[in-house]
C-alpha cells in the first residue's frame, strides 16, 4: 500500500487575530501543520501555545509583511521545519479611517498599500517557488468586498484590495498549468477587531455612539447583519480544500449580498 500523505502545511499571515486566528484554529482541527506569522508577537505566541497545547504542530514567526526579507526567512523556516508548503493564506492587512479621498494623506495611502497590496505581492513571490518545485499548492489572498466595488471614504483601502484581486488573477493565469490554484476571498463587514475599529472611527466622524454607528454600517448589508468570523473561515476552508480542485483566479464575495446591489 502507498504511504499516506503527510498532513498539509498551511501558512497564514496576520494570524494573531480575526480571520487569521479563526483559520489557524480551523485548519488545526483538520490536522494541518501550521506556519503562523503576525507583527503582534505576544498575541501570536499566545495563539501558538494554545494550539500546541491542543496537539497541533505550529511554527510561529513574528514578522512584518511589508519586509521582503521577512517573507524569505518565513519560507526558509517553513521548509526547514516541515519540508513543504501546501497552502498559503495572505491575510495580513490594515484598515483605513473614514476619510474623503481629497483629504487622505499620501503617507497613509502608502502605508495601507504597503501592507495590504505589497504584502500580498511579496508573500506570493516567495510562496510560489516551493509550490512550483512540488508541482502543487494553493494560495488564498484575503481581499475585501471593497476590492470588488467602490468604497467611498476608504479610497486607499479599496485601491489596495482591488490590487489584491488583480494580483490574484494574474498569478492564477500564470500558475494554472503548474498545479497551483490562486483565489481571493472578499468579505464585507465581519465581527473582527478591524470592524470594531472601523465602527469606532465612523462614530467619531458622525458624532453617533458606537451602537448607532454599527447599525448604520450594518443597514447597508442586504442580509441585515455582519458576518461571523466562522462564516468567513468556512469559506476559507472550502476555497483551499483539495476537493475544490477546479477553481482558480476567482474573487469570491462573502458579503451578505452587499455587492449584489
Amino acid at each position: 500500500m502507498p504511504e499516506p500523505s503527510p498532513p498539509r502545511v498551511v501558512l497564514i499571515t496576520g494570524a494573531a487575530s480575526g480571520f487569521g486566528a479563526g483559520a489557524a484554529r480551523a485548519f488545526a482541527a483538520e490536522g494541518a501543520r501550521l506556519v503562523l506569522c503576525d507583527i503582534d508577537a505576544p498575541r501570536l505566541e499566545t495563539l501558538a501555545t494554545t494550539l500546541r497545547t491542543a496537539g497541533a504542530e505550529v511554527l510561529a514567526r513574528p514578522g512584518d509583511v511589508t519586509d521582503e526579507a521577512a517573507h524569505a526567512a518565513l519560507i526558509a523556516a517553513t521548509l526547514a521545519e516541515f519540508g513543504q508548503l501546501d497552502v498559503a493564506i495572505n491575510n495580513a492587512g490594515l484598515g483605513q479611517p473614514f476619510t474623503p479621498l481629497a483629504r487622505t494623506e499620501a503617507a497613509d495611502f502608502d502605508r495601507i498599500m504597503a501592507t495590504n497590496a505589497r504584502g500580498v505581492f511579496l508573500g506570493m513571490k516567495h510562496q510560489i517557488p516551493p509550490m512550483q518545485a512540488a508541482g502543487q499548492g494553493v494560495i488564498l489572498n484575503i481581499a475585501s468586498a471593497a476590492g470588488l466595488t467602490g468604497a467611498g471614504h476608504l479610497a486607499a483601502y479599496a485601491a489596495a484590495k482591488h490590487a489584491v484581486v488583480g494580483l490574484t488573477r494574474a498569478a492564477a493565469d500564470e500558475l494554472a498549468g503548474k498545479g497551483i490554484r490562486v483565489n481571493a476571498l472578499c468579505p464585507a463587514f465581519a465581527e473582527t477587531p478591524l470592524f470594531a475599529e472601523m465602527a469606532d472611527q465612523f462614530a467619531a466622524r458622525t458624532g453617533e455612539d458606537a451602537a448607532e454607528a454599527r447599525a448604520r454600517i450594518t443597514a447597508r448589508v442586504p442580509m441585515g447583519r455582519v458576518a461571523t468570523v466562522d462564516e468567513v473561515v468556512q469559506a476559507m476552508l472550502w476555497t483551499c480544500a483539495p476537493a475544490n480542485s477546479f477553481m482558480t483566479g476567482q474573487a469570491l464575495a462573502i458579503d451578505g449580498g452587499l455587492t449584489a446591489i
